[in-house]
């Protein structure tokens, strides 16, 4: 396939920020163009971000249901590659499994469903339809990640005992949902947000980033939730204790009212015969950590990063000294996933490094994690199975 992939998108309208960073990631390396979407509930709004991306007028859409019905009804070298979903949480299911059973492929945004049970119809559908779904974790799509995933593959650090990883924020430390803030509103509001509020919008993040370096998968939390702000709905901070497979233990915390604090997702793997760190807020350094020995800093952008890994190399744009970080992950995403479905469309097999994105999978264990969070903190952090 030697064009551009036709990307349509739900949600990201006038003043939305998730949506907007999907638009720019998307189009980063000049492989996929924006050509429709129903960016508002409100058609009016819609009309007003197609405007402002220059998209034609007859391709900007009032609601999904029409969007669905005038695409297909265009011919097939028109219509959308694939829609991205940027919609608050509780519109996740319904609309991804709706373009999927009309023959589309899908990114959508976390977490994937508001339930289990949805993630599993969402599996299904998603097996019935053969497109490929991908499921918007981004932070494990740094290219240091990456490098961490193969040197614990490689066995660089031996066998792991000891996962730590952290989600600190501190921007709802006060009732901003009380105060005029649309993204704090819906993030609140369990009918929109889910059964959880901090562990399921960002201690979501820190589980998927655990599994995703260390190759293992959680199999009991006991966790503690905590709602500090009074009259709020859902939890605002979270600490659990983490049972993973082959035998290593964790600690998993996540909070939104730890004031000072912005986006500090961070992660500490503790093996054997090594131990690997990364910050999300310094993403371009990995420390390595080996016994008896200094410790090692490994930098985004150098030879040696693509040569220990080829999927961190793959990940990797500029020359080491110019900073990598957010817009440029979920360009990766977007990158593995657009290559997947032209990979699928010349009916090829997609190498591993193209298939390297979050998907189904990450959707289903992401929403056990969370009902296994809450169900273990309303039993007094009681051990719970995933």
């Amino acid at each position: 396939m030697d064009r551009k992939l036709r990307m349509g998108m739900i949600g990201g309208g006038p003043g939305a920020f998730i949506g907007d960073v999907h638009r720019k990631a998307a189009r980063l390396d000049g492989q996929i163009e924006i050509v429709a979407g129903a960016f508002d509930i409100d058609p009016k709004k819609s009309k007003q971000m197609g405007q402002e991306l220059a998209i034609n007028p007859k391709r900007v859409y009032g609601d999904v249901a029409t969007m669905i019905e005038k695409e297909l009804a265009l011919p097939e070298d028109e219509r959308i590659d694939f829609v991205s979903v940027c919609t608050p949480n509780h519109t996740h299911f319904p609309i991804a499994k709706a373009f999927l059973e009309a023959g589309f492929n899908v990114m959508c945004e976390k977490p994937m469903t508001l339930s289990v049970a949805e993630a599993e119809e969402l599996k299904v559908a998603v097996q019935k339809s053969k497109k490929v779904f991908g499921l918007m974790h981004n932070y494990t799509a740094y290219p240091m990640v990456k490098l961490a995933k193969d040197m614990i593959k490689q066995g660089d650090i031996g066998k792991i005992r000891k996962v730590i990883v952290q989600y600190p924020q501190g921007w709802l430390a006060r009732a901003a949902e009380k105060e005029g803030s649309q993204q704090a509103e819906w993030r609140t509001d369990p009918k929109k947000s889910g059964a959880a509020g901090c562990m399921g919008d960002i201690g979501t993040h820190a589980a998927n980033l655990a599994e995703y370096i260390t190759g293992l998968a959680i199999k009991e939390i006991a966790a503690d939730l905590t709602t500090f702000v009074k009259g709020r709905r859902l939890d605002d901070d979270g600490s659990c204790l983490l049972r993973l497979s082959k035998g290593a233990k964790g600690l998993l915390h996540a909070s939104q009212v730890s004031i000072g604090q912005e986006n500090n997702l961070a992660i500490w793997i503790h093996g054997e015969d090594g131990s690997i760190e990364w910050h999300q807020e310094h993403p371009n350094w990995l420390y390595v950590d080996s016994l008896g020995a200094p410790t090692q800093i490994w930098k985004r952008g150098n030879d040696y990063v693509g040569e220990k890994s080829e999927a961190a190399g793959r990940a990797t744009r500029l020359p080491f000294g110019h900073p990598e970080a957010f817009l440029e992950a979920f360009a990766n995403n977007y990158c593995n996933f657009a290559d997947t479905i032209r990979a699928k469309n010349a009916k090829k097999k997609p190498t591993d490094v193209e298939k390297d994105f979050p998907g189904i999978k990450e959707g289903v264990l992401g929403m056990k994690f969370i009902e296994a969070v809450v169900e273990s903190s309303k039993n007094n952090a009681a051990w719970t199975k995933l």
